[in-house]
C-alpha cells in the first residue's frame, strides 16, 4: 500500500492574506496531490512576511512532523517576493534538482520561466518546495515532478535506498 505522505500547502499573497485575491493555486495544489494519493494535513494563507514564512516552515517541520511542504507563490522579482530567501534561512540540506527540473519543465513552455526562483530544500525529514504563484504554472510544475517525489521522501525519510534504475518520466523525452 503506497505511502500517504503528510503534506501542508502554503500560499504566499499579500492580496490572498487581505482578502481582496482569491486563492486558487492553493486548491489546484491540494486537488492534484490528494489525486497522487498524498494527504493534505494543513492548508495556510500568509502574506509575503519573511519572519511569518519562516516561523510557519519551522513549525510544521519541527512541530507537526509534516513530509512534504509545497509552497505557491512568492518566487519572482518583485520587491515584496521573499519565499525563496525565507526557505533558505530554514533549510538544512538543498535540493536543487527539484527546482531546476521544474524551471527546465517551465522554459519548454515560456523563456520567462527562467524569472522563477523558487528553491527546493530539506529542514529534518520534511521536503520543502517553493512553486510559482500562478495557476497555470502550479500544474506545469507540479505534474512535471510528482512522478520523482515519492521515490525522493522515501529515500529522505530512510525507508529505501539509493535510485536502483532510472524511472522514466513522462514529461521527459528520451
Amino acid at each position: 500500500m503506497p505511502i500517504k505522505w503528510k503534506t501542508a500547502i502554503i500560499t504566499l499573497s499579500d492580496k490572498g492574506y487581505a482578502g481582496e485575491r482569491e486563492d486558487k493555486s492553493g486548491p489546484l495544489v491540494r486537488e492534484m496531490i490528494e489525486r497522487a494519493g498524498y494527504e493534505v494535513t494543513e492548508m495556510v494563507l500568509l502574506p509575503d512576511e519573511r519572519m511569518m514564512i519562516e516561523e510557519k516552515l519551522k513549525e510544521l517541520c519541527d512541530e507537526r512532523e509534516t513530509d512534504l511542504i509545497l509552497t505557491t507563490g512568492g518566487t519572482g522579482f518583485s520587491p515584496r517576493d521573499c519565499t525563496p530567501e525565507a526557505t533558505l534561512a530554514v533549510a538544512e540540506r538543498n535540493a536543487p534538482g527539484i527546482a531546476e527540473a521544474m524551471r527546465y519543465a517551465s522554459l519548454q513552455v515560456t523563456p520567462r520561466a527562467m524569472l522563477s526562483r523558487g528553491a527546493s530544500v530539506m529542514r529534518g525529514k520534511t521536503l520543502i518546495i517553493n512553486l510559482p504563484g500562478s495557476p497555470k504554472a502550479v500544474k506545469e510544475n507540479l505534474e512535471y515532478i510528482l512522478p520523482s517525489l515519492s521515490h525522493g521522501l522515501e529515500i529522505m525519510k530512510g525507508i529505501t535506498g539509493e535510485c536502483g534504475s532510472e524511472a522514466k518520466n513522462p514529461g521527459v523525452k528520451a
